[in-house]
């Protein structure tokens, strides 16, 4: 059982606390809104993800097998969105005040994660490295997504705590300013390797 499910745990930490669109967003809500408004993000993030683990591995992956261009249509769409939240956290310009001056909803972070092209890198990863054809398919799918719960809740809440704590420090507006353009950056960055992996040449 420890052989089968530590690597499932040291793969979920590696990819979890590592930055990525959903990290820099719970960081840019805590300190933007604070810890109780960015709460339904944050259960969005850990209850969606494994959500979205499940339903893949329990078929939806077989549906996109099937229709590839269905897949290739949300990875479009997920990174053009993932481009115009950086283009909204790089104008913020007051904390708590953006242009849309309310953090995400719990159920805006669950759809998102449908949208999140790391998350469909690590949710197809995992289901490819941690499931066997010749076993039971939904308990090896459940203890993925626990893992998840467990080992990577803790991770993003890490970086909503860091949000937080960057909040006592950028209390000067033009250190905000130049904070969020770079979590703007940095988000717009993060879809560079999606991009290129499917770029010819």
């Amino acid at each position: 059982m420890l052989e089968t499910l530590l690597p499932i745990v040291l793969f979920t930490f590696a990819t979890s606390i590592t930055p990525g669109p959903n990290n820099l967003m719970i960081m840019s809500s805590g300190l933007n809104y604070g810890v109780n408004r960015s709460i339904p993000h944050l259960l969005g993030i850990c209850l969606g993800f494994p959500a979205m683990i499940i339903a893949i591995g329990l078929g939806l992956g077989t549906l996109f097998s099937q229709f590839p261009l269905l897949h290739e249509i949300i990875r479009w769409v997920g990174i053009a969105y993932l481009l115009y939240l950086a283009w909204v956290i790089a104008g913020t310009r007051e904390v708590g005040n953006t242009r849309h001056n309310k953090p995400f909803t719990f159920l805006q972070a669950v759809a998102f994660q449908w949208v999140n092209p790391k998350g469909w890198i690590m949710a197809v990863g995992a289901l490819a490295a941690f499931t066997s054809p010749s076993g039971e398919m939904w308990i090896d799918t459940a203890r993925i997504a626990l893992t998840f719960i467990a080992i990577g809740g803790p991770c993003i809440i890490i970086w909503l705590l860091f949000g937080v704590g960057l909040k006592r420090i950028l209390t000067e507006p033009t250190h905000l300013r130049r904070f969020n353009i770079t979590m703007g950056l940095l988000l717009a960055a993060s879809v560079i390797p999606m991009v290129l992996e499917h770029t010819p040449g």
